[in-house]
Parts: C-alpha cells; structure tokens; sequence
C-alpha cells in the first residue's frame, strides 16, 4: 500500500497466504470481484489509465483490466514481497504489458500533474495516516473529469478510540491510520472533489466476517494449519474475533468513498 507515514514490510508470504485463502487468490482484503463492482459502480474504465493506490499482489489491476476493460493499470505499494508476486502473476495471466507494479516510499505521490483518468484503491488508504495530504496529492494527479474511487477501512467516530478497537488494531500488528466518516469527506471536499459520496458497508461486512470466520474455523482449518502453522492460523483466529466485536459496536466501518475531479 503507498504510505504517507512509516513503511516496512508488513505482509509477509505467511499473512499473504492466510489473507488468499480466506478472501481467494489475488485478494488482500474482502468480497472480491462483486464488492470491487460496488465501489466502482456508474464509473466507466473503458479504455482508462489507472493508478491503484495498494496493489497488493495485483488481484484488483488484473480484474479491472479484465473484466472492466481499463487500458493500463500502474499499481503501488511499498512492500517488495507483494510487488514480485503481482509482477510474477502479471506475467503468467499475460498481462504485463497492461499493467506496471512501482514501489514507492513514504511522501507525495511521484506522478506528475493529470497523470490518470482514474485513481482506485481497495482497503490501503488506512495505512495512510494523513488523509487531506493524500486527497490532495490524488487530485493533483487526475485528469480533469477523473474519479476517486476506493473503499476503506474507517473508525465510526472522531476522538479515541475504544479500548475493543485498540485490542484489535493491536492484534492486526499493522500501521492503521483509520480516520472517520467525517474526516475522509472533509479530505476530498478540501482537496476540491465534487459528487463525494461516503457509504457505510459495516452491515455488509459484520455479517461477511461471521462467515469467514467460521469457515477459518471449520473447513479452512485443517489446510491452513498444515500451510501456515498452527500458531498463526489461531492468531488470525483470534484477530478476526476481535475485529467482530468493534464491526458490531458499529465503531469498524468499512467505507466506499468517491469523487470527482471537475472537468
């Protein structure tokens, strides 16, 4: 995922694997192809230049280019091990010459002025820590006309977090920077975005979530431990718990977000 705050490797092969299994190959975050569908409805990537804000291991830019015809897709991260396997996998799917996998450090994004008809991203801007930066720094680089499409991971609330919510993101080990409803709205009217919209899924994952974790209970189990290990598959157990408990409290709030830069 591009980081304005701290980098370091966060995924490991291991956590890659438990996220494949749990969400399908390709895949670093939930719903797959039908909740991508979601985010990006009424948006035509057609003959598009993409930028993919977290490619993760390039599951999202394969789909966009083949199922929702975008021209090119450049996807970013900064980890090393989830850009050589979306490299690797471009290449076998035959689709390196539709898409590129940069790594970029912490900063502004190295993209000059206009540089994308769209800029997507699925679940990474939570590891963002500065969203008015960010939300300037992509309308910087759309193309008049250009849509901000993206879903996210939010807190329902400004101020501290809960004491569930800290056990969780705790539990996660990763550099969540989440912001809330409000905060992201602010970001994109800001940075000078029009038609925003902010739609909650917390209904739709809360329920989702109880699926995947009887599943990493019942009939994943017995693979992924015999893949990964015991000790981890029951940690992720056990985030995933967690995180039902803030998804419920309504205080977890995974968010499609969207704007447009003016013609």
């Amino acid at each position: 995922m591009a980081d304005h705050g701290a980098g370091g490797e966060l995924y490991s092969g291991q956590l890659i694997g438990m996220l494949e299994l749990v969400w399908g190959e390709g895949w670093l975050s939930p719903g797959g192809p039908e909740e991508v569908a979601t985010v990006i409805k009424g948006i035509d990537f057609r003959g598009k230049t993409v930028l993919d804000i977290g490619c993760g291991v390039g599951g999202v830019d394969f789909l966009l280019i083949e199922t929702h015809g975008a021209s090119y897709v450049t996807g970013i991260d900064v980890e090393d091990t989830v850009l050589t396997t979306a490299r690797r996998r471009a290449e076998a799917n035959g689709l390196a010459g539709r898409c590129g996998f940069v790594k970029v450090w912490p900063g502004p994004l190295a993209f000059p002025p206009e540089s994308f008809d769209i800029v997507f991203s699925k679940d990474a801007v939570v590891h963002i820590p500065d969203k008015h930066a960010l939300m300037r720094d992509v309308f910087r680089i759309l193309k008049p006309g250009g849509w901000f499409a993206a879903s996210d991971w939010l807190i329902g609330h400004d101020g501290d977090p809960s004491p569930e919510m800290r056990a969780y993101v705790a539990a996660e080990g990763l550099d969540f920077g989440m912001a809330s409803p409000g905060r992201y709205r602010a970001a994109l009217t800001e940075a000078g975005f029009r038609h925003i919209a902010v739609a909650n899924r917390n209904d739709w994952y809360r329920q989702t979530a109880r699926q995947e974790l009887a599943q990493m209970k019942g009939p994943f189990y017995g693979k992924a431990v015999e893949r990964l290990g015991k000790d981890f598959v029951d940690h992720n157990i056990d985030i995933w718990g967690k995180m039902l408990v803030v998804l419920d409290k309504g205080e977890h709030c995974p968010t499609h977000l969207r704007g447009q830069k003016p013609a």
